[in-house]
């Protein structure tokens, strides 16, 4: 059955999907979250450059039964910055939701617009930063403070078997919010960790944006065959 993005609500002063508990971690910062200096600045010029645009912390898309968790970096200033959903309105939406429908992971068109009617199916996507950062580039301190939602986001999801990192910022930042290190879980294109304790995998690819297409870096048959390996083992039920 698929799913829509679950509705908001403010509990705390914090934005939440409907079915989480108010005493559980926020997986979603507040709209006005004032915990990174920088990004808080930068959200307050696009507000007043362009007030109609979405210009907060970019919610999770999905729901709470989803089994396959996306993690990407940032929302892009055009894509989810503006639009409020997750790689929604920049190439890089194209490319990750064609994929996702490609592989019976969506339903629906997508047509760059939170309100398109595109619906994920069991597939949650989210952000190791949630608040869209200059340039496009989170400083190490921002990636820190931002992984506690990450952290509690990937907790609240109880049936989930895989997460898919989308580069290595945000393979680095899951990998740190399961308390284990780069080290031990480098980051590579196509690579497929089994973290222990953690009851799902994690997968790696190369960020979908369109300067890693352009340049090559990243194709699409690349691209779907990360997917392909992802679908076979929830399929199969090895990602566990």
């Amino acid at each position: 059955m698929s799913t829509r993005t679950l509705p908001l609500r403010r509990v705390g002063g914090a934005a939440r999907h409907a079915n989480e508990s108010a005493s559980a971690p926020a997986s979603e910062p507040a709209y006005d979250c004032d915990l990174c200096p920088r990004l808080v600045a930068y959200r307050q010029q696009n507000r007043t450059d362009h007030p109609d645009w979405f210009n907060g912390p970019a919610p999770s898309f999905g729901a709470q039964h989803a089994r396959f968790l996306i993690v990407g970096l940032a929302p892009g200033l055009n894509g989810a910055n503006r639009t409020g959903r997750p790689f929604t309105g920049d190439y890089a939406g194209d490319l990750l939701y064609g994929t996702l429908s490609k592989f019976g992971l969506a339903t629906g068109v997508y047509d760059a617009r939170p309100d398109d009617g595109l619906a994920l199916r069991r597939v949650m996507i989210s952000n190791a930063v949630r608040c869209a950062p200059p340039a496009n580039k989170p400083t190490p301190l921002e990636i820190r403070t931002c992984r506690s939602f990450l952290a509690a986001r990937i907790a609240s999801l109880p049936h989930l078997r895989a997460v898919l990192c989308l580069g290595r910022i945000a393979h680095d930042s899951t990998i740190a919010a399961l308390g284990e290190t780069q080290r031990r879980f480098p980051f590579a294109h196509g690579a497929r960790h089994r973290v222990p304790g953690a009851g799902f995998e994690v997968f790696d690819s190369y960020h979908c944006s369109r300067y890693n297409t352009n340049t090559g870096r990243l194709t699409r048959e690349m691209f779907e065959t990360v997917f392909a390996n992802i679908v076979r083992a929830l399929k199969s039920g090895a990602a566990a």
